[in-house]
């Protein structure tokens, strides 16, 4: 919970002004509590050696040799006291180890090195000297390392994230087109059939009343019929998530071939080989793909019959309908969009679809994987 907010304060300026800070009170340390009289100039060097990591992150190799600078000349005066550590000094090396090229890096460490080797005196505080400036370098590697990892995942998460809403988007695409599919199939084949229904009305009053009134129960149970799939259709844009209707299948093809024999026209069905289980999809495009040939044939066909069968194969399921009405004569069905709808929705579940002019009338043929 707080990472976010300390990370931004090691980031900032004021983390490098404190450390800056820190770096010249632990080396005033030994001038301000040992005893004796001190040189002014110890303190200028030890102040010297610090202040510059204020800028340590802009100008990491200037920073660092103004710092070495100060400590190399501290012992230009006798009166001083010893200093344990050059803090400034491994702070602003560390600083070039994590931020600087690997040039500038190498020859930033060798010159300091050799120059301990060269100036210090005593064999352990060369060797000490050795092994805190190396230390100070593989800090800052393991840092740079550090930060390029997470830059990685940084931008691998912001990737992740312009994937995600483009594959939203995407779906949210399929789906308004799946909708915009459904609301074709549904209204065009409900309203062809209330339309015919409504035609024939006033013909079917005159001469056989009983008839009408099957016909007008025809038009209002294709009108509710509609109603209700716009109804589930629809419920795919509501913001709350509530258990959706279930939507229609194979199942309900029957059903649907006795609401288009209520318009009038002869329609068979015929079942193949053993009926198994659909993927939803397929079964959803099964029914929507039926729905739209028998529309079609209604509309445009000025057929007297039409077939519907179903054959059941060992992987996937063939849909044929065919009327005995006027074929190619016909022309394209709405403009064409219904049979590009039927070819789309077969395509969407891994299948095809076919139609054209048959022996007698006009085909439809779709091939469902099961």
């Amino acid at each position: 919970m707080f990472s976010s907010p300390v990370r931004r304060w090691a980031r900032s300026p004021w983390s490098d002004a404190a450390l800056a800070a820190l770096a010249a009170v632990a080396q005033l340390w030994p001038l301000l509590f040992r005893e004796g009289q001190w040189h002014w100039w110890g303190y200028v060097a030890a102040v010297g050696s610090a202040v510059p990591l204020v800028a340590r992150r802009s100008l990491p190799l200037p920073v660092l040799l103004v710092s070495v600078a100060f400590g190399a000349l501290y012992d230009l005066v006798d009166a001083v006291a010893a200093q344990p550590l050059w803090y400034g000094t491994l702070i602003a090396l560390y600083t070039v180890s994590a931020r600087s090229g690997a040039l500038v890096r190498w020859a930033a460490l060798a010159t300091i090195i050799g120059g301990g080797l060269l100036t210090v005196g005593s064999a352990d505080t060369a060797m000490r000297g050795v092994v805190l400036n190396v230390t100070a370098y593989a800090l800052g590697r393991g840092a740079a390392g550090t930060r390029a990892h997470a830059a990685v995942l940084e931008e691998r998460a912001v990737r992740l994230e312009r994937e995600r809403t483009l594959e939203a988007e995407r779906a949210a695409e399929r789906e308004r087109a799946r909708i915009a599919r459904d609301m074709h199939d549904i209204l065009g084949h409900a309203v062809s059939l209330m339309v015919v229904q409504a035609e024939a009305g006033p013909v079917v009053v005159r001469r056989d009343p009983e008839r009408a009134i099957a016909t007008f129960d025809s038009i209002a149970d294709a009108g509710r019929d509609a109603m209700d799939q716009l109804r589930r259709t629809l419920d795919v844009l509501k913001e709350e998530r509530e258990p959706r209707t279930p939507r229609l299948t194979v199942d309900d093809l029957p059903e649907l071939v006795r609401q288009v024999a209520g318009a009038g026209l002869e329609v068979g069905y015929e079942v193949a080989g053993e009926p198994r289980r659909l993927p939803p999809d397929c079964g959803v495009a099964a029914y929507r793909i039926t729905q739209e040939a028998l529309t079609n044939v209604v509309k445009h066909a000025g057929a007297s019959r039409a077939d519907v069968r179903l054959s059941w194969q060992e992987e996937s399921l063939v849909i044929e309908i065919q009327d005995d009405g006027r074929g190619a004569a016909a022309g394209p069905p709405s403009g064409g969009n219904g049979l590009t709808g039927i070819r789309e929705r077969a395509a969407a579940c891994g299948g095809a679809a076919s139609a054209g002019p048959a022996a007698r009338g006009f085909a439809v043929r779709a091939w469902l994987p099961l």
